[in-house]
């Protein structure tokens, strides 16, 4: 690897994003919080001097043409890891602890939305913009979104883009990646712009529809309510947001496909969103049922609560229309399930993603078959595409690896906590970006309790679920570190 190239392009990463601090003064001066200035001015001066600072020792070089892709695999994963940094410096300001402010920066930036807030009247109303922005900048990628708007990573860029996004597949819209980079966001743009015209219309106050907009489309679940969803107390809101939600977690190339290139039925000739929908629609009918057996909820209450919850969780969202944690062990195990799956590939959701969830079903029923026919040549097929082996094996290994990485960090989490439902939730939550669990850590509970080891824990999971492992495996071979001016 060249170290030039590297710290080049994080230059010119964290100078981009300094300026990008710089949006929440506009809200400080809207709403006469001056004192909320200097936090973000602080915050963008310094990410925009760390940045000059790497470009001056890398040579201030623009030529990326040539990155290679462990290359491309280290920048992203240092470019989480210092914009989060950048990103924290804000709450250091409002007495959070240095843990704490990285902590909630990196759960927004990876848009897990598990915070370690407890008292949200301490705060100022940029302090909630910031960390709303946060999550939608993270949403759709913070190397996409470069890729998008820099002409620096017009070639280098297609390491990077799926370097941040490693899926089973390399899924383009258009046949630059700079254009699909610039598809993707305006796909992105316009869903938020219009959710938050229709959370307005409902009666949402314009500010808390912006955050919940950029939160919702980024499948984030950060609210500027400390009862989230819950807090407002309007149907018609939770219905708008189940929706949005629900499109958050569904692939962005399928959506630009549908809306610009006039193909209305591009999401439903696809397998793994008719998977997705029937999960969606199945479960939340057994979450219903389980509710309305409880006796605690009205018809049309369970309906939209469950539907909401189930989508929420599946697309790792992680807002709340109720304290789900006061539920009842049958319906959280309902939930518990969703937690497993994640969004579809090409979504703003995390997890292990429901495309990988379809082809272990398709795995394991061709292994039973051809127990029966030993003989038989049975290919897998996605979408009437055989699914090549060497994606196949990825996929395997993926999977595998999650199951490794999860059952470590459980096991370490519950001896350091004496609590095994906080250590297995805890990591689902988090290396999952779904944010809230249950119990002390659920939708009204928060983080802040935890001891400093396990969030150091929670921080990793975060980030290398949000990277789906790929970067973070790649950096355990001795081969990767290997370095060149």
């Amino acid at each position: 690897m060249k170290l030039s190239n590297i710290l080049n392009a994080l230059g010119i990463i964290l100078v981009a994003f300094g300026v990008i601090m710089v949006t929440p003064i506009a809200v400080a001066l809207l709403e006469q919080e001056y004192s909320s200035i200097i936090p973000f001015i602080t915050a963008a001066l310094t990410s925009v001097t760390l940045g000059l600072l790497f470009q001056r020792y890398g040579g201030f070089s623009r030529n990326f043409d040539n990155i290679r892709r462990d290359e491309g695999l280290l920048i992203v994963s240092l470019a989480w890891v210092v914009t989060a940094a950048m990103g924290a410096i804000p709450y250091l300001f409002y007495d959070l602890h240095p843990l704490d402010a990285y902590f909630e920066s990196v759960s927004g930036i990876t848009t897990t939305g598990a915070t370690i807030l407890t008292d949200f009247s301490l705060y100022p109303k940029n302090f909630f913009f910031w960390r709303s922005l946060t999550q939608w900048l993270g949403g759709m990628g913070i190397i996409v979104l470069f890729v998008a708007i820099l002409p620096q990573f017009a070639v280098a860029g297609r390491q990077m883009f799926f370097a941040e996004a490693p899926g089973p597949t390399e899924e383009k819209v258009t046949p630059r990646i700079t254009h699909t980079a610039k598809a993707l966001w305006l796909v992105y743009v316009l869903l938020t712009l219009l959710e938050i015209i229709l959370l307005t219309y409902t009666g949402m106050p314009v500010f808390d529809a912006v955050c919940n907009s950029l939160t919702t489309m980024a499948a984030g679940g950060f609210s500027p309510h400390p009862l989230s969803i819950m807090g407002y107390e309007n149907s018609s809101v939770t219905w708008i947001i189940t929706f949005f939600m629900f499109l958050a977690g569904s692939n962005f190339a399928l959506q630009y496909r549908v809306l610009f290139k006039q193909k209305p039925l591009a999401l439903f000739h696809s397998e793994e969103f008719r998977f997705y929908t029937s999960i969606v629609v199945l479960v939340s009918g057994g979450l219903c049922i389980a509710l309305l057996n409880d006796g605690k909820v009205e018809w049309m209450d369970g309906v939209r609560d469950s539907l909401f919850q189930i989508i929420s969780l599946i697309t790792t969202a992680g807002f709340s229309s109720a304290d789900f944690a006061l539920w009842s062990v049958a319906a959280q195990t309902v939930l518990f399930t969703v937690m497993l799956v994640g969004g579809c590939a090409g979504s703003a959701g995390g997890g292990v993603k429901v495309i990988r969830v379809l082809f272990g079903f398709k795995y394991l029923k061709r292994e039973i078959t051809q127990v029966i026919h030993p003989k038989a040549i049975l290919p897998i097929k996605i979408d009437h595409k055989t699914v090549p082996n060497d994606i196949q094996r990825q996929i395997l290994g993926f999977l595998l690896f999650y199951l490794v990485i999860m059952t470590c960090s459980t096991l370490v989490v519950t001896i350091i906590e004496g609590n095994a439902g906080i250590g297995l939730v805890g990591t689902i939550a988090t290396i999952g970006n779904i944010g809230p669990g249950f119990g002390e850590i659920g939708p009204m509970g928060s983080f802040g309790g935890l001891s400093p080891a396990t969030k150091i824990i929670f921080i990793l999971n975060m980030i290398v679920g949000r990277l789906e492992l790929i970067p973070f495996l790649a950096m355990l071979h001795p081969d990767f570190w290997s370095f060149k001016k």
